[in-house]
């Protein structure tokens, strides 16, 4: 029992001086710059025929989209399918086709909304 101790206290002391110098390591390289677009989009709810001004920041850098903002409230998950991107906030089921710059959304089946984005 005495030895088992003793070899654990061993492996122990010899993992602390490891963990000690991890800490003192440099930092890894900043994180590249991240960009962000932002679209200002026309949406045309049916069946009301109103039109609704939306605003869609879309933040990234080299690598991937890293966050997507509608009216200023973040979405809690998104997917990306080639250009657009697939969300949605609330019971509304948004696309953001990026290269074409339109907007389509649908509330469940009980509204929907097409329209156009501008670059600003």
């Amino acid at each position: 029992m005495k030895a088992a101790l003793i070899t654990a206290a061993c492996c122990v002391g010899a993992a602390l001086p490891f963990a000690a110098s991890a800490q003192t390591k440099a930092p890894p390289k900043a994180a590249a710059q991240a960009s962000e677009v932002t679209l200002v989009c026309e949406a045309v709810y049916l069946p009301a025929r109103t039109t609704w001004t939306r605003t869609v920041s879309i933040a990234y850098d080299k690598k991937r989209v890293r966050s997507v903002q509608i009216d200023g409230v973040p979405v809690y998950t998104f997917a990306i399918q080639e250009t657009v991107i697939l969300t949605a906030i609330d019971n509304e089921r948004i696309q953001i086709d990026t290269a074409a710059q339109t907007w389509s959304s649908d509330f469940r089946g009980q509204a929907t909304a097409m329209g156009r984005c501008e670059r600003v």
